[in-house]
């Protein structure tokens, strides 16, 4: 009776393992996930401090001589007594300083992978949710350049680190100085959030 009942049990798992059973039991049981993510952070243009406050110094006055000494002038010179009454040509004018154009770089969603390959398995069983705040630096080719960092934590280890992640393997559109496509750093929020 229990061989028979062994028998059974096998031929039952085995029965549930063809037919899909086991993972339609693991769909109900773990609720789906959403990820959302935020809008970058622009990068605000602070305007430069003020120039420092310029002293006026006061004029000095300078004693005339005591001594006055009588020269003899000679009647020969070698001074240019030819003078031009030519008016001397303006200075060339001052270029103002242009300012630079610069637009930041752009975070692709549709080219990016979906951040719920990257949540973390340990936080998802938890239930923990949160906002990661990172920092990349995009080169002129759309590509990660050095090592994305945090700026701003979540609170949870394994969600900051599932950002960086994530980061490394987003797609961007570079960003441009003056229209020329240039190496330039930017920053986003990547929520983990679960669904239910």
């Amino acid at each position: 009776m229990v061989l028979g009942a062994i028998i059974a049990f096998h031929l039952l798992l085995v029965y549930g393992l063809v037919t899909g059973l086991a993972r339609k039991v693991v769909q109900v049981v773990i609720p789906p996930l959403q990820t959302d993510l935020i809008e970058e952070i622009k990068p605000e243009d602070k305007p430069p401090p003020p120039p420092p406050p310029q002293m006026e110094r006061p004029p000095v006055e300078v004693p005339p001589p005591d001594v006055v000494i009588d020269i003899p002038m000679e009647t020969n010179t070698t001074a240019i007594s030819n003078v031009t009454d030519k008016p001397q040509p303006p200075p060339p004018p001052v270029q103002a300083e242009r300012k630079v154009v610069r637009v930041a770089p752009k975070l692709d969603t549709r080219r990016s992978p979906s951040t719920d390959e990257f949540y973390p398995a340990s936080a998802r069983r938890a239930e923990i949710e949160g906002v990661t705040t990172v920092r990349v630096c995009v080169g002129p080719d759309g590509k990660v350049s050095g090592e994305p960092s945090v700026t701003n934590s979540s609170g949870t280890t394994s969600l900051d680190e599932a950002a960086v992640k994530w980061a490394r393997r987003a797609r961007f559109s570079p960003g441009t100085e003056d229209g020329t496509p240039a190496e330039m750093c930017t920053q986003f929020n990547v929520r983990f959030k679960l669904t239910s």
